[in-house]
């Protein structure tokens, strides 16, 4: 492997996941073929390889798809990434012994959790290659949670590789400190093209229905196959994209806002509904759950006792989720506001909503471009004030209010 250009079939099928990041992946597959070299004896020299890897992009670019996969290709046993050993396809399940996952389920990392995390980077790799450690969404480490991550990489032991994960729009959120011991992988916005041809050719959707999806994505290559097989998906977008023209009257504004509240929460209740039972299940069956003899008393208030933290922790998920999924349909709102603009102004851009373009040029009849400008605020105002932890339905209704006004 080494020496070979890093291009074509030698690849290796795990690369095929990231879809329009060409730069990326050259980097990626140069580095796990260093690391392949080191692992074998063949050098001392580490090459592209390093300890620490901060994957950055906008949403939807494949940040988290990136560290996998680039964890997948240091796990192979094969050829760097060929996607059919047991290497390779344990680590893209999830199910790799010595690749941990950390993927926040509250709305922060904890100083605890990390801290664990570290003592378990610290031992040599069981059944791989390397001890890989992946955290998705590293802006949300808190302050003694970085602290906890910065001694390890600082001083990683020699078989352990760190890969953070965080967004490109707020890369301060990572301590610059962290960010300094880490190689940058900046991964881009997927053109439209790229992310129809994977649809249409990994996942056999529809071209025709894959065209749409991506065109609409905005450049999100995970929403675009949800739009592309999800009813509910297509028509929850819909609801959104018909709220600029669809506040009339004053009592618009509260059944609106009550529409992207219930729908986030539904949201959030059904994705977590028959996990958190499983979860709970599964906890007090480990923790002797509905056995007999001595010590089954105190045993259940374990057990009680471990399942009321299980459900604070679920409920903090729950929480992200239904955040997550309205900040969604304020993004797509932003980007109705920004196609007016477009409209406004009489420019060729791309619209980012192409199916609603109908609507927005009616819109850009309607307002004039400050008009337009202060409705656009009013929705990243909205966001910015989710992210500080006011309450949705207040911070919703604030924003419809000025959208029905401008």
């Amino acid at each position: 492997m080494t020496g070979t250009a890093v291009t074509g079939e030698h690849v290796g099928r795990v690369w095929s996941q990231l879809v329009g990041q060409e730069s990326a992946v050259e980097l990626l597959a140069s580095a796990a073929e260093s690391a392949a070299a080191l692992v074998s004896g063949r050098t001392d020299d580490h090459g592209s390889m390093t300890h620490a890897w901060l994957f950055t992009g906008p949403p939807g670019s494949g940040r988290s798809v990136a560290a996998r996969t680039f964890a997948a290709a240091l796990q192979c046993t094969v050829d760097g990434g060929c996607g059919e050993c047991q290497g390779c396809r344990t680590t893209l399940s999830g199910t790799h012994a010595d690749v941990k996952l950390v993927v926040p389920e509250g709305l922060s990392i904890s100083v605890a959790e990390m801290r664990a995390l570290v003592q378990t980077a610290a031992r040599r790799p069981t059944t791989g290659h390397w001890q890989i450690v992946i955290i998705e969404d590293a802006d949300r480490l808190t302050e003694g949670a970085s602290n906890a991550l910065l001694k390890a990489v600082e001083e990683p032991p020699d078989r352990t590789v760190f890969l953070l994960c965080a967004p490109s729009d707020h890369p301060d959120d990572v301590s610059v400190t962290i960010r300094s011991r880490c190689r940058l992988v900046s991964l881009r916005t997927p053109a439209p093209e790229a992310i129809a041809t994977v649809l249409a050719e990994r996942d056999g959707i529809d071209p025709e229905r894959a065209r749409w999806a991506a065109a609409v994505c905005g450049g999100h290559v995970g929403r675009a196959r949800r739009l592309a097989t999800d009813d509910n998906a297509r028509a929850r977008r819909a609801a959104v994209l018909r709220i600029p023209l669809g506040l009339r009257r004053a009592e618009d504004v509260f059944r609106c806002a009550d529409e992207l509240i219930n729908t986030a929460e539904a949201d959030a209740t059904e994705e977590s509904k028959a996990r958190d039972e499983a979860e709970q299940d599964a906890l007090r069956t480990a923790m002797g759950s509905g056995g007999t003899g001595k010590g089954v008393a105190a045993a259940k208030r374990a057990a009680d006792a471990a399942v009321r933290a299980l459900e604070k922790r679920q409920k903090s998920r729950a929480t992200r989720t239904q955040r997550d999924t309205l900040d969604l349909a304020l993004v797509d709102l932003a980007g109705f506001y920004r196609d007016v603009l477009v409209q406004v102004s009489g420019s060729n851009a791309a619209l980012i909503h192409p199916d609603f373009a109908e609507q927005s040029a009616e819109a850009a009849r309607q307002w004039g471009p400050v008009s337009t400008l202060r409705r656009l605020e009013a929705v990243l105002s909205c966001r910015d004030a989710i992210g500080w932890n006011v309450k949705p339905r207040i911070a919703v209704e604030a924003m419809l209010t000025t959208l029905r006004e401008g």
